[in-house]
């Protein structure tokens, strides 16, 4: 089956008719402001400010009614840009009222308002009549409808990235911690972040406190806190270099209370990324095509929530190519006349989606026989640069992806392995 994103576009355009009352709103976070036009793009009525609340919604509701009235029109769809989350509110409660409600790129807003005036000049109605001239010369997209299962995923991935951005930076500000107290702590444990470098911090952070024990004392003192521990030996030189340490003596206190709150804010962000990520399973099991994608070896649970939390239900895709657009994973080409340009990646999607994606076929290249044989044969024989097979199997793993949610068959590796690496 051949997907052609000309055909789609050619189909956003009719769907527009000479009924069709096209209103573009301007997101704000107080007052959004909306204009309208018809299918020709000329401009009806005046520009409405209204607030983001009920009332400000039964303001737009009742003008959207005026100007359908006054101009004979019996449809209207709106669209806006999905600016931060200030668009949901007035999103939901629009569809809620059977209003077509659709989105347009920001990007592509800001391309094309000097098509009015041809002056670069930026306003709140400047910018609602670029929107509404963008949905009736078809460039939006429709707001995908996805059930509950999916939007936790989206917002359960959300809650993860901020855990696991705030547990990252508690482990750089340790590392910096050890680099300027006790540097020679790196010498007895290779890994800083291991069980029993973590407990050495936790009782005896600095050298000063080192120096006037045992390796009893320490052995005795991880014990406490640990089940099995480093032992005598490295006890001993652990003592040994904290007394020849060329950490900082100064400030003492100070970086004891520093580090006691950064080994807070460590337990605290993996206490949270461990909650986070058990709710992802439980969630992952009640959709029902996610069982047979994990079981294609390379493919790990919070990757494939990721993408399902990202895109929603990949059987709503026609193709997996709609799917690499929805992810800014197309090609374009730059090219004219006898000049032709490198091919790139649109990155006019979702970005975490693409990152998704693109981890998971990282994956997938190192685990997966067919995955593997594929890129091997992409680099080795026909020459690719690795990149740029690692972007062909990104459209190839999203094929599958959307093949096996549309089916609901299993992974074959036999059906996607091209004839001539099989044989």
């Amino acid at each position: 089956m051949k997907f052609k994103s000309q055909d789609k576009q050619n189909q956003l355009i009719e769907k527009i008719t000479a009924q069709h009352l096209v209103v573009g709103i301007d997101i704000a976070q107080l007052t959004h402001v909306a204009r309208a036009v018809n299918f020709r793009g000329i401009v009806i009525g005046n520009p409405l400010s209204f607030s983001n609340d009920e009332e400000g919604f039964q303001i737009l509701h009742r003008w959207i009614q005026s100007l359908q009235a006054a101009h004979n029109f019996n449809s209207a769809i709106i669209g806006m840009e999905p600016t931060g989350h200030y668009w949901l509110s007035v999103s939901r409660w629009l569809s809620e009222k059977q209003f077509e409600v659709v989105l347009v790129n920001p990007h592509l807003v800001k391309k094309n308002k000097e098509n009015r005036d041809n002056t670069p000049s930026k306003s709140d109605k400047k910018d609602a009549l670029v929107i509404a001239d963008m949905v009736k010369n078809g460039y939006y997209s429709f707001i995908r409808k996805t059930s509950e299962a999916f939007e936790e995923l989206r917002v359960f991935l959300s809650n993860r990235d901020s855990v696991f951005t705030r547990l990252v930076s508690a482990k750089n500000q340790i590392h910096r911690w050890v680099d300027v107290v006790f540097p020679e702590l790196r010498q007895v444990f290779k890994k800083l972040m291991c069980r029993g470098s973590l407990a050495t911090l936790r009782l005896f952070p600095t050298p000063e406190e080192l120096r006037n024990l045992t390796p009893q004392d320490v052995v005795r003192g991880w014990k406490s806190i640990m089940q099995r521990q480093p032992g005598n030996k490295k006890a001993q030189a652990l003592i040994a270099l904290a007394s020849h340490s060329v950490g900082s003596t100064q400030a003492t206190h100070a970086y004891k209370l520093h580090l006691k709150q950064l080994l807070a804010e460590y337990d605290l962000a993996c206490e949270q990324l461990q909650d986070v990520e058990t709710e992802i399973i439980a969630v992952l099991d009640r959709i029902p095509f996610v069982k047979s994608m994990l079981a294609v070896k390379g493919i790990s649970a919070i990757s494939l929530a990721g993408i399902l939390g990202e895109a929603g239900d990949l059987s709503g895709f026609v193709h997996g190519n709609a799917l690499l657009r929805h992810a800014g994973l197309n090609l374009a080409e730059a090219s004219s006349g006898k000049w032709t340009g490198q091919m790139k990646i649109s990155k006019r999607g979702r970005s975490r989606l693409r990152r998704f994606i693109f981890m998971m076929t990282l994956s997938l290249t190192a685990n997966n026989p067919e995955f593997k044989a594929m890129h091997a044969y992409n680099v080795q024989v026909k020459k690719m640069k690795k990149m740029r097979s690692l972007m062909k199997l990104c459209g190839k793993l999203a094929r599958i992806l959307v093949g096996m949610a549309r089916s609901s068959e299993a992974y074959n590796p036999h059906k996607m392995m091209p004839f001539r690496l099989a044989a």
